[in-house]
């Protein structure tokens, strides 16, 4: 495995929770009950796993890496990625927002919360597909098999810094998890 197959990987467990988001928005939407806990869940799922850990790798690991073998920060791929990052970073703040005060009894939060996490899978997952199809092939050409392998080892020390020893298992159980809650 290289660097770009393990953030492949992660992309696979963050559309579970996109989907969630998805199914979720469309039952509120429609006028029907999700579980304040399944929002709860997943707005911690993407603040910890997708953000923190993975676009912690992609940003801080691999884009700069990148950048080293000629690749601007400014415009171009990296830029519109990380443009992107910061994005989905206010529609989830916007989202954790709508679920506070929806749970303080603002049953008007309902909007915000549909709007953002619409507008948050609405973003990523095209991004994700830029990501594997596009700016990853890109990685491939430009970084070695044996450089991507080091770059692995620096993934695994982001694991074990932005999630913890062995917590990636409870990130892909609670994706897991998600989906059949919104089922």
């Amino acid at each position: 495995m290289v660097a770009t197959e393990a953030l492949k990987n992660d992309h696979r467990l963050i559309e579970k929770v996109l989907h969630v988001l998805e199914v979720a928005s469309k039952k509120i939407d429609q006028g029907g009950e999700v579980p304040v806990d399944v929002l709860k869940k997943a707005t911690d799922f993407i603040r910890n796993f997708a953000d923190s850990y993975h676009h912690g790798k992609e940003e801080n690991i691999l884009f700069k890496s990148m950048e080293e073998k000629g690749f601007p920060r400014e415009g171009g791929p990296i830029g519109v990625m990380l443009m992107e990052h910061d994005e989905g970073r206010r529609y989830v703040r916007g989202l954790a927002e709508g679920i506070e005060k929806y749970v303080s009894g603002d049953r008007d939060a309902k909007k915000a919360i549909v709007e953002n996490a619409r507008n948050f899978a609405g973003l990523l997952a095209p991004h994700i597909q830029k990501e594997d199809n596009i700016l990853y092939m890109m990685a491939d050409n430009i970084l070695s098999e044996a450089f991507q392998k080091e770059l692995l080892n620096r993934f695994d020390l982001v694991e074990k810094e932005k999630l913890g020893e062995g917590k990636r298992q409870y990130y892909v159980n609670l994706a897991d998890e998600l989906e059949k809650a919104v089922k």
